[in-house]
């Protein structure tokens, strides 16, 4: 029986960073073990390359939404845009969406409208949600619970907080993303909570190019090295690589009804 292959549920192959091997790298990735791509939206530069790269490579769907740093840039034309966009055959969430308090880069009134009119998006079209949440935890879980996220359904992408957070966004059905920064060494909050979890919540991503998995740390990254990431969630729950992968996989079809 041929094993299962990778689903990876977030990545951002319309970076710039893959401007010089993008075609060859997502071939050779698929060719050996990654099945499919979610490729995820994050400014406004991102509505017009993502529908041509789901166009050309039948393994990547798009999830369209405007990272929080970014919803200064939403005109009344982009929010058009983007309605329209969610209504493609391949477009599968909205995302990625959300609060960060760490750059500051918008007002955080402006990040929780944009944040509640994108999920609002996302029910009116029947998509999952992928959630950006950086140093903002207590107002994401409110916003979430107020805007009644359980019944939306979705990822909160690079789960970084603590079990208790945890336990809180896994009774609401939603799904944690887990990628490279459970493989650093100083990782503890992202490792107790892979331990704590269901793994039927977990899902498998990379946030390529950014935080690739030790021994790459630093490098760009790619969604070759999530076996990495399988490799040590297997250790932190004592199950296999293997079985990471197959239930993960499982897990993101059924996220995004595929």
């Amino acid at each position: 029986m041929e094993a299962v292959k990778i689903f990876e549920t977030h990545a951002h192959y319309d970076d710039e960073a893959f401007d010089i091997d993008r075609k060859d790298l997502l071939e050779q990735m698929h060719g050996d073990n990654i099945e499919t791509i979610i490729n995820v939206c994050a400014s406004v530069k991102s509505l017009t390359a993502i529908p041509e790269l789901i166009d050309k490579y039948r393994f990547v769907y798009g999830a369209i939404g405007i990272h929080p740093d970014e919803v200064g840039d939403i005109t009344p034309e982009v929010w058009v845009r983007m309605q329209e966009l969610c209504d493609l055959e391949k477009v599968v969430a909205v995302g990625e969406i959300g609060l960060d308090y760490y750059w500051d880069k918008e007002n955080h009134k402006k990040q929780i409208d944009w944040f509640e009119k994108q999920m609002d998006l996302a029910r009116n079209k029947k998509l999952p949600i992928l959630v950006h949440s950086r140093d903002a935890a207590a107002d994401t879980l409110e916003v979430m619970k107020h805007n009644h996220a359980g019944d939306i359904g979705g990822i909160v992408h690079c789960f970084s907080y603590g079990v208790e957070m945890a336990r809180e966004y896994l009774n609401m059905g939603l799904c944690l993303g887990i990628g490279g920064v459970v493989t650093f060494k100083n990782a503890k909050k992202v490792k107790e909570v892979v331990a704590y979890m269901p793994l039927d919540q977990l899902v498998l991503e990379t946030d390529s190019p950014y935080l690739a998995p030790v021994p790459h740390r630093g490098e760009r990254n790619c969604s070759a090295y999530i076996p990495l990431v399988a490799e040590e969630i297997a250790r932190i729950k004592g199950v296999t690589p293997e079985e990471v992968v197959a239930v993960t996989n499982q897990n993101a079809k059924r996220i995004f009804h595929l």
